[in-house]
């Protein structure tokens, strides 16, 4: 008889966090529907007071996406036609489409290839009299260096607008994400380090006008009920996500904690099959908190999809974030980028690969996942000292 094949490794384990946390799941789900409200109404208040205060905020607002978070922030402020927004191009989708759905101009300026965020060094010379704000998004779970583009926004009056949409909980010198810029917008996809069971995000800010404005525009410009002072959306956060996140934030701190050590385990691991050489593990700046919502190794360009398809075929999950740098996507050719324009983002997006990283991921799991790599790179592995 043939023995059977090791285990797959998912690249994010859903459901052994749902079992852990099943009662109190069905608990809050039973909650809500015996109160009858479903839409925005007490438990999303709530979430939003909780989530606010977790992210060091005057004022939270749940929304129906990490791309919701983004539109509301950007028409919040009264950025649209005529301005411009910077952003990197290594990045989701959604950082962009956001701006360009406003009706801005989206300018780009090329990465730290260390961290993948974006290099304030860059920034400066994308600035002209058009612009209106510079989008930081926190790569992978830590924070951009907010330092410099706090500088250049008070020199320039520029909006800072944090997509802090993988980095809930991480830190830049102590503060928290969302708390670093005009407005942070973040998702709770269910990936994500606090994931719903379907799509919501929210946005935060210390504003209170900017928070009113987002709250109307998130219920198609209402304010009051069926009175439209601006032209909004559906944007709302269902009370069933806000229950089961409410649920899910008291034990934030708990897994992030976990994915630090599953990171560090990662890095020993690496060590000891003789890989430390052979690939770029993740850059953890000394003054940063980083969250981990990927682990994300960089290999080399002719290495990487052989890895990709490799690890797949061990049944091992992994994900490239991402392939196509922004300035490259096919739908914003009109901006007239070429390849070459953003070399460190290029670079990146030919050399990444994301590991399987969650906080219930176990030791012999990523030992697997670790030897599985090193399978690829034909190295022995040997024994930690």
């Amino acid at each position: 008889m043939s023995a059977s094949p090791p285990p797959s490794v998912p690249l994010c384990d859903l459901k052994t966090q749902y079992e852990q946390l099943r009662p109190e799941i069905e608990a809050a789900i039973l909650r809500v529907l015996a109160s009858g409200q479903v839409i925005l109404g007490p438990e999303v208040a709530a979430f939003e007071r909780e989530v606010a205060a977790y992210c060091c905020s005057t004022h939270a607002l749940g929304c129906g996406s990490g791309t919701d978070a983004l539109w509301l922030a950007l028409q919040g402020l009264g950025i649209g036609a005529g301005d411009e927004v910077i952003l990197p191009p290594f990045t989701f989708f959604a950082t962009v489409s956001s701006i360009v759905r406003v009706g801005a101009t989206p300018i780009f300026a090329d990465i730290d290839p260390l961290t993948y965020n974006i290099d304030p060094r860059h920034v400066e010379d994308q600035i002209t009299t058009r612009t209106k704000a510079i989008m930081p998004v926190h790569l992978y779970g830590q924070c951009a260096d907010m330092e410099p583009l706090w500088a250049l926004a008070e020199r320039h009056q520029l909006a800072l607008i944090e997509d802090a949409a993988q980095a809930i909980g991480a830190e830049y010198r102590g503060k928290r994400a969302g708390s670093l810029g005009a407005v942070g917008c973040f998702s709770c996809y269910p990936s994500k380090n606090l994931g719903a069971y379907g799509e919501a995000g929210f946005v935060t800010t210390d504003n209170a006008d900017w928070a009113a404005r987002m709250a109307s525009l998130r219920v198609h410009g209402m304010e009051p009920k069926y009175y439209h002072k601006y032209i909004g959306w559906n944007a709302r956060l269902d009370a069933l996500h806000a229950a089961m996140l409410r649920v899910k934030l008291t034990h934030l701190e708990r897994w992030t904690a976990a994915r630090q050590a599953a990171a560090q385990r990662y890095d020993g691991l690496l060590e000891a099959h003789g890989l430390a050489e052979a690939v770029q593990r993740p850059f953890v700046c000394s003054d940063r908190r980083h969250v981990f919502n990927q682990y994300v190794l960089r290999v080399t360009a002719d290495r990487r999809d052989p890895l990709v398809s490799h690890l797949k075929q061990n049944g091992i999950g992994c994900e490239v974030y991402y392939p196509v740098p922004l300035h490259l996507q096919e739908c914003i050719a009109h901006l007239g980028y070429k390849p070459g324009a953003f070399p460190a983002s290029e670079e990146a997006a030919k050399s990444v690969i994301a590991l399987p990283m969650f906080p219930e991921i176990t030791e012999a799991q990523q030992a697997r996942v670790i030897e599985t790599c090193a399978q690829l790179f034909g190295r022995q592995g040997r024994r930690a000292a």
